[in-house]
């Protein structure tokens, strides 16, 4: 049997510890990229980007699509002629709306997804989205939100997403009885695990059902309501949290699911909230605790002692932290995040070590200044600046693939560890 990696004891944390605020310039994603998982999360809908051909670019080489693929997500291009104010936008979006669901009449729910150009031109989506959705309803429901990189992060493009979803959610009786609802786009092999989980615990039998949002299929919209109960399973997802509690549901207080700790945590706020037995979640648990904990043995020989500096990017950056201090003995050196959402990440903050460095915004160049000063191990950070890092001597982790990678649950922990461990690794090979 593997040892068993132990755990700190949670001590005061970070939870009312000061941020350092910074704004400047800044080195992000655009929320569009969001639709990089969520067209693959939700099989019957198709996101439709209104704006220009860098944004066009940007989507297709993000997803990696082949010339010959037929992917759920297109660009309705805005050209001369639209900006110069000779052709009615408006129109326009009519007339391909229309040609894209004469060609694809799987599609079940559109997004049309605003973006810098359409917001500088003052394209109103929304009202587009209401007119068009009268018209092909019911066959079809039209949504828009802004996927737009002005004052934002990329993950929020999944935010505006759900935000924008939940009216369209079902309302459920006054006399329903208590639901809980997953909120966060995961891979549908984390899903699976976590059903399996649940089920286990009794949910779905003497426990309400467990639903996901967003949920696989566009008419599999989960019921809302005052007895709705939910878990937050991706930390950016503050504006439909928010639209959630507007409509009755209350959110359950938990880390995030990332790592033994966090999942476990995560999954114990969920059977608390139902009057779980302790001995049942042990036993549902104990299996999935022990296998991750042994995996992630081998990945912390590797890593614990290194120093590690967060570059603010995709909101991530608190839970991976607290998950890498605790469970791999690393040191943070800095965490910075585009957001700090305090009410949602309360547990989080009160489970990193004492003195942690927060910071919140962005001011790049001061970053890069507190960055090449220390000299960390590993630097977490954007694709713009992996590069130029790389080049002076430093070893960088993608950001962005740790959105794009399946981290979350028991079965992930050893993957989200081997993200860190395999380019300290390949650093190593390169200077032996």
């Amino acid at each position: 049997m593997n040892a068993v990696i132990p755990i700190r004891e949670a001590t005061a944390g970070c939870g009312e510890a000061p941020v350092l605020r910074e704004r400047g310039q800044r080195e992000v994603f655009c929320g569009l990229t969001g639709i990089i998982w969520l067209h693959r999360k939700i099989q019957d809908a198709f996101f439709l980007v209104v704006g220009s051909r860098t944004c066009a670019h940007l989507i297709q080489s993000a997803a990696g699509v082949m010339i010959f693929a037929e992917p759920r997500f297109a660009t309705a291009i805005i050209d001369e002629r639209d900006l110069a104010g000779l052709a009615d936008c408006n129109d326009e979006l009519d007339r391909v709306v229309t040609r894209l669901l004469e060609r694809r009449p799987e599609i079940k729910m559109l997004f049309l997804v605003g973006s810098c150009p359409s917001e500088v031109i003052k394209l109103d989506l929304s009202r587009a989205a209401s007119r068009l959705s009268g018209r092909f309803s019911p066959d079809v429901r039209v949504l828009n939100y802004s996927g737009s990189g002005i004052e934002t992060t990329f993950t929020q493009g999944e935010d505006a997403c759900l935000a924008a979803l939940v009216p369209s959610l079902p309302a459920a009786a006054a006399t329903a009885p208590a639901s809980l609802m997953v909120v966060g786009t995961l891979a549908d092999v984390v899903e699976d695990q976590f059903t399996r989980l649940f089920a286990q615990l009794g949910f779905g039998t003497d426990k309400p059902a467990v639903r996901f949002f967003p949920p696989r299929r566009a008419n599999d919209l989960p019921e809302i309501g005052p007895n709705t109960k939910f878990l937050l399973a991706q930390p950016f997802l503050a504006d439909t949290a928010r639209a959630l509690e507007d409509r009755g549901a209350q959110r359950l207080a938990a880390p995030f699911p990332l790592g033994v700790e966090g999942t476990t945590a995560w999954l114990r706020a969920a059977a608390d909230a139902f009057a779980v037995d302790a001995g049942v979640f042990d036993k549902v648990t104990a299996a999935g605790r022990e296998r991750a904990t042994g995996a992630l043995a081998r990945h912390r020989l590797q890593l614990a002692g290194k120093r590690v500096f967060f570059f603010p990017d995709s909101q991530l950056e608190i839970p991976i932290a607290r998950f890498l201090a605790r469970e791999l003995g690393m040191h943070l050196v800095e965490v910075g995040t585009p957001y700090l959402h305090r009410q949602h990440l309360a547990e989080e903050l009160d489970m990193l070590p004492a003195g942690t460095l927060l910071s919140e915004g962005q001011h790049v160049e001061n970053q890069l200044d507190r960055c090449r000063e220390v000299r960390p191990d590993i630097v977490v950070c954007g694709l713009g600046l992996a590069n130029p890092l790389e080049a002076e001597g430093m070893t960088t982790k993608w950001a962005i693939e740790l959105v794009f990678t399946p981290i979350q649950g028991y079965d992930q922990a050893a993957d989200l560890a081997e993200l860190f461990a395999r380019p300290l690794v390949r650093r190593m090979k390169l200077v032996a």
